[in-house]
């Protein structure tokens, strides 16, 4: 760390020789990062001269929006990009689960059945499901889809051959990539490769749905490649590279993707209508900068998660293990050290740092929850954030950072505020 910047910060110097340490032991992680982005950079750059990105495309449409050359060109870098036949891919997507609730009711019609691979699905998705909320709001079960679940093993691991056998006669197998407020691994490409296989031995014609939030550019293959025939994903994570200020994805089987855009829109119109306003350029941008902000979320989080194992800490996943996402959890025991490390983090913000999170009743949740985020983009969580339940074991689940130099600093300033207050000792 350089000197002069911990002269800025006031870090305690103890902690400054610490954080030194976890840097280098990160050494050989970083390069491997380093070596993902730089693959995945370039195959984000051949979309872009493939397709024929041009300045017209950034001008955007009003009304109907007919014959947007940007909106298309979009879709198509997009789905080169995810290595996929076809993409939908919309600033009209309000959230990741908006893209989801699109995809699943673009797919799925009255006798159906989904199966969730991946044990419960995250928290806003149950509602969209027909698991929680008011009956009759409209949601799956509603309209008379069928729910089936397999649950993961307690290691956070699938169990394969129930896989096989839940999802005959299905016609989704639904997997959650990342972890949710659960200490499990998130799923790496190789899981869900592994995943898909057991699934199309139970059924040939299985539709394979992945929800892909946090895992765009984790790894130098997308689910796609895995076998997955629908991935979905928020431009306010990964796929937007901090640019873009709202929107989804959904991409994969040009015929599945076309049936999500007659959700989206209406039937018989599809992708060939809606406006842009002005939003093709960020959407363009923050893909084109999404591989590097990526490896800076990926490198943050495996420094925080080496340092604070040194602090001693659990911390998942490690430094060497394998990465499906953006998110390292951190055990940190009590309600008093889960809060003082959010209010670091919170510091470290580029934006309302000086704002103080509290516990609050989140809707949705059966706990209190703490979130420390001050980000540009509001909810943008490839932006340096933190949140948790205040329940056991008083995880922390971190993520983001969209330069490295920041998101350590907001590390550290976490450390540092448990330090100060007396809750660690080095």
């Amino acid at each position: 760390m350089n000197s002069r910047i911990n002269e800025l910060y006031g870090f305690d110097s103890r902690l400054a020789e610490l954080a030194a340490q976890a840097e280098k032991n990160c050494a050989e992680a970083f390069a491997k990062i380093d070596s993902n982005a730089e693959y995945c950079g370039a195959k984000v750059l051949k979309a872009f001269s493939d397709n024929k990105v041009s300045e017209p495309c950034f001008y955007g449409s009003t009304g109907y929006g007919y014959g947007d050359m940007g909106r298309e060109v979009i879709d198509k870098v997009f789905a080169q990009a995810l290595g996929a036949e076809d993409a939908l891919v919309r600033f009209n997507f309000v959230s990741g689960t908006h893209a989801l609730s699109v995809a699943l009711f673009g797919v799925l019609r009255t006798g159906d059945k989904i199966v969730s691979i991946t044990g419960k699905p995250y928290d806003t998705l149950e509602e969209v499901i027909g698991l929680s909320g008011s009956k009759g709001n409209g949601s799956l079960m509603d309209y008379g889809v069928e729910y089936g679940q397999v649950d993961l093993n307690s290691d956070g691991t699938p169990r394969l051959e129930e896989i096989t056998e839940a999802v005959r006669g299905a016609k989704v197998a639904y997997i959650q990539r990342s972890r949710g407020y659960s200490l499990r691994g998130a799923f790496t490409i190789a899981d869900i490769e592994s995943m898909v296989r057991a699934a199309r031995k139970g059924n040939p014609d299985i539709i394979v749905m992945v929800d892909n939030c946090y895992g765009e550019f984790i790894e130098d293959r997308e689910p796609t490649a895995a076998g997955a025939d629908v991935i979905i994903g928020s431009l306010i994570k990964n796929a937007g590279g901090g640019i873009a200020r709202t929107g989804g994805y959904i991409a994969g089987r040009a015929d599945l993707v076309e049936l999500c855009s007659y959700r989206l829109t209406c039937v018989g119109m599809g992708k060939e209508v809606g406006c842009t306003l002005g939003m093709n350029r960020e959407m363009l941008l923050g893909l084109f900068f999404a591989p590097d902000v990526v490896a800076n979320a990926v490198k943050t989080c495996t420094f925080a998660s080496e340092l604070f194992t040194m602090l001693g800490f659990e911390c998942s996943p490690d430094k060497n293990s394998p990465r499906g996402d953006i998110i390292t959890a951190v055990k940190l025991g009590d309600e008093k050290h889960l809060c003082a490390f959010c209010r670091g983090i919170q510091k470290g913000a580029p934006v309302d740092s000086f704002v103080t999170p509290e516990p609050w009743d989140m809707p949705g949740y059966s706990s209190q929850v703490i979130m420390a985020a001050g980000a540009f983009t509001n909810g943008a969580s490839i932006e340096l954030s933190a949140d948790a339940p205040l329940r056991e074991p008083y995880a922390v689940w971190m993520q983001g950072g969209i330069t490295y130099t920041s998101g350590k600093l907001g590390v550290m300033l976490a450390a540092q505020e448990m330090l100060s207050e007396g809750l660690l000792k080095i």
